[in-house]
């Protein structure tokens, strides 16, 4: 049903500009929203292509970006993000904005619907649960994967490479197992997931993973521990609240582990423990450090799905949370989702019957083992011995089923290691698929 707030059909486009050093090409084209129906509703995907000085003929290498539900990164100048200046010296590079961010018709409570997405509704505010439910199965990997399979072809792109950063990764493991003969070389950052494996198990691995990163913690600032489980104790109480007013119960507390995945997280962590709870400053920072918010929806309704490869999530993290850490809250969680995080944040609690029915949703496979064994692409990943998303068992057991995977294990840096690292990430992973190092 169209109305004066839906999408209309997006049409291709293409629009160039500059940054010093840097050409841009801003290119739009439709995209079905399901793709195995031909009269579907179109969606709009955004993609920006980068090309250094000199550098108009070399190959294509597509950014996969984290998440999942972020927008690549955004470019200020010919050296944000970090990597980029290493990746152009050998390539033209892919900014994607996977469907559901940024340019790309973008979810939202009150984001217009492309037309015809869902009938008698214009936004996902105007939907039931299920029908945001049965919109949002469209947001996978897999769909992300043919949307960019569209591109490749529309840029008239015979192959292309991949880097793949977390959930990216993940995005790029469905790329070999379903369209290995459109690429040339797929690296991974942080992100080469579980196969045919219960979310609930990956879970526990992190939930282990999470609470020795704890004790480390508290070791390390032994005062902050006190002054955790004092907010803690408010938590418990109701009466712990962000600017807006919302409440912060325990197990949306405890979230603020995942800043002890990446670098520099500890400090973070303890310059936001340090000061006063009373004070604007901490209510301020305590908003911008928990880890799901209605910025990006999608990576609070759907994080859970990205690990299905078949079968129900059933709230995994919850159901996998061992009874020691339920106990004792300055046991923290990282990407663990819990309804809680849903229910308490203004933004999100909108999709929480949705986000019900998702965990219930039977998800069809993403990764199908016989294609990843044929996949004839050389491949690098860099993996973090101690990763604290994506467990290091897991990925060495994926990378055990492609043929020309070369896996580069380290405990130099953590899971943000592409961006922590400046060049020094991909460049290693370049020289270890082009044979120019040994792994």
């Amino acid at each position: 049903m169209s109305t004066d707030a839906t999408r209309p059909s997006p049409a291709p486009t293409a629009t160039d500009w500059t940054v010093p050093g840097l050409r841009l090409r801003d290119v739009t084209l439709p995209v079905p929203l399901d793709h195995d129906d031909p009269t579907s509703p179109r969606l709009e995907l955004f993609a920006r292509l980068v090309t250094a000085e000199g550098g108009e003929d070399r190959p294509w290498l597509v950014y996969l970006q984290g998440g999942p539900g972020s927008e690549a990164p955004r470019l200020l100048d010919a050296s944000t993000p970090p990597w980029l200046p290493r990746a152009l010296r050998e390539h033209r590079v892919v900014l994607l904005d996977q469907r559901g961010t940024g340019r790309s018709t973008p979810v939202g409570l009150n984001a217009p619907l492309p037309e015809g997405a869902i009938d008698g509704a214009a936004t996902l505010a105007e939907a039931t649960p299920a029908q945001q439910a049965a919109y949002l199965t469209e947001f996978r990997a897999d769909a992300i994967v043919r949307d960019a399979e569209l591109l490749r072809e529309h840029l008239g792109a015979e192959r292309w490479s991949l880097l793949g950063q977390s959930f990216g990764g993940f995005t790029a493991l469905r790329y070999l197992s379903a369209a290995a003969s459109s690429l040339d070389t797929v690296l991974f950052t942080g992100g080469l997931p579980a196969v045919a494996t219960d979310p609930a198990t990956l879970y526990a691995t992190t939930w282990e993973g999470m609470a020795a990163r704890s004790e480390r913690y508290w070791a390390r600032f032994p005062e902050d521990r006190d002054r955790f489980r004092r907010l803690a104790e408010r938590a418990a109480a109701g009466t712990l609240r962000l600017p807006d007013g919302s409440a912060v119960g325990v197990e949306r507390l405890r979230r603020l582990g995942h800043l002890l995945g990446a670098s520099s997280g500890a400090e973070r962590l303890h310059l936001l423990l340090e000061l006063d709870p009373d004070t604007p400053a901490f209510a301020h920072d305590l908003a911008a450090a928990l880890p799901f918010s209605g910025r990006n929806p999608l990576y609070a309704v759907l994080h859970e799905s990205c690990w299905a490869d078949g079968g129900a999530t059933a709230w995994a993290a919850e159901r996998s949370q061992p009874a020691a850490v339920r106990d004792d809250p300055t046991l923290l969680a990282g990407e663990h989702m819990h309804r809680e995080a849903i229910a308490e944040d203004p933004e999100l609690a909108p999709f929480a019957e949705a986000a019900a029915l998702l965990a219930e949703h039977e998800w069809p496979r993403l990764y199908a083992e016989d294609a990843l064994r044929a996949a004839d692409v050389p491949a690098a990943a860099a993996v973090y011995y101690d990763d604290a998303y994506v467990p290091r068992e897991h990925s060495m057991a994926t990378a055990a089923l492609l043929p020309r995977m070369r896996t580069w294990v380290t405990s130099e840096y953590e899971h943000n290691g592409l961006r922590a690292s400046g060049e020094g990430v991909l460049d290693h992973l370049l020289d270890l698929v082009h044979g120019r190092r040994a792994p």
